[in-house]
């Protein structure tokens, strides 16, 4: 009997990939050993710095910079975390910051510059209310996974060590922050914290019923030796990762499984906007523009050297089935 491929799996502990933690899902011919103790930041630097795992959850706009510096990785069209960013701007109450425009000329934090919700954050801003990334100063908390060398123009600052960016929006010592969580004062009702578009879902719905874009956060990342020596891995995980979802989506749509008195009104709610998968992998037409415009926004703020074509970036799986699925 021949014996199964040992393949390792970083990931974040979703829904959508549970039936694969708990071994519910098995992809042919894999043993999958998923791994999800190490959080967004831990796993992306350990990918980044070290190609420690055969597969993972990572940075969509990382990717595309570590393959524009010649990585041995490639992508299977799976997205494991997409999100709406207009909510995660966040001001300091008392700089006179109550529309996008009196972003220019400020000091705006975040972990670092390259998380692809800040370059999402970025080229939507610059992009639809007309405020460039170059006219603000850039303070982060961490050094980058992937080294670049900024544009000229790029204003970055690091803060200093025990100093905290939560802390320093709240004083002032920052204008704005644009954060993957929310920061603590927030989070305690501070009133010297608010979010820079409070109607943010409004605004998020118009944007996609504008764009059809679901922003794409992370993609599903492969060592490419291991495509070049067993092809056949591409199809085979492809294929469990949209099982996974599908008995992921049967789960929770199970009014039981979800502690929330109105999650029925919810889901219909989100169906409504979003579409039966709002996740739905492949390289349709969909998700094409979704990545072509992260991509874009990837190569505008100076991160890679030309818009790569989304056809050299992705494995193909040799499905068909699952390549129309992404037409939605």
């Amino acid at each position: 009997m021949s014996k199964k491929l040992q393949l390792t799996f970083a990931c974040g502990d979703y829904e959508i990939t549970r039936p694969l933690i708990e071994g519910a899902v098995q992809p042919d011919g894999i043993d999958l050993t998923v791994l999800t103790r190490a959080g967004s930041r831990e796993r992306h630097w350990r990918m980044a710095r070290s190609s420690e795992y055969d597969v993972c959850e990572f940075n969509a706009c990382a990717y595309f910079m570590a393959r524009d510096r010649g990585a041995r990785w490639s992508a299977l069209p799976v997205f494991l975390h997409r999100r709406f960013r207009h909510g995660f701007i966040f001001v300091n109450t008392s700089a006179g910051i109550t529309k996008p425009a009196d972003l220019i000329g400020r000091r705006i934090g975040g972990t670092n510059f390259q998380p692809a919700g800040s370059i999402w954050v970025r080229g939507i801003l610059e992009e639809e209310f007309g405020v460039p990334h170059r006219k603000q100063t850039w303070v982060t908390e961490r050094a980058e996974d992937i080294e670049f060398t900024p544009h000229p123009e790029l204003r970055i600052e690091m803060i200093r060590p025990g100093e905290s960016l939560d802390e320093m929006l709240v004083t002032g010592q920052i204008d704005a922050m644009i954060s993957p969580n929310f920061p603590r004062p927030f989070l305690r009702g501070d009133k010297r914290v608010a979010r820079l578009f409070p109607d943010y879902k409004q605004i998020e719905t118009e944007y996609f019923r504008r764009t059809g874009i679901f922003p794409i956060m992370h993609v599903t990342v492969v060592r490419q030796e291991i495509l070049d020596q067993h092809p056949w891995v591409a199809a085979s995980l492809q294929r469990a990762f949209e099982e996974s979802k599908r008995i992921a989506y049967e789960r929770v749509r199970n009014p039981r499984v979800v502690p929330l008195a109105w999650f029925s009104a919810a889901w219909e709610e989100q169906q409504a906007v979003l579409g039966a998968d709002p996740w739905v992998y492949g390289l349709g037409a969909t998700n094409r523009g979704n990545l072509e415009t992260a991509i874009r926004y990837t190569h505008m703020q100076g991160l890679i050297s030309r818009e790569i074509p989304v056809d050299e970036l992705f494995t193909d799986t040799d499905d068909t089935e699952l390549k129309d699925k992404g037409n939605i």
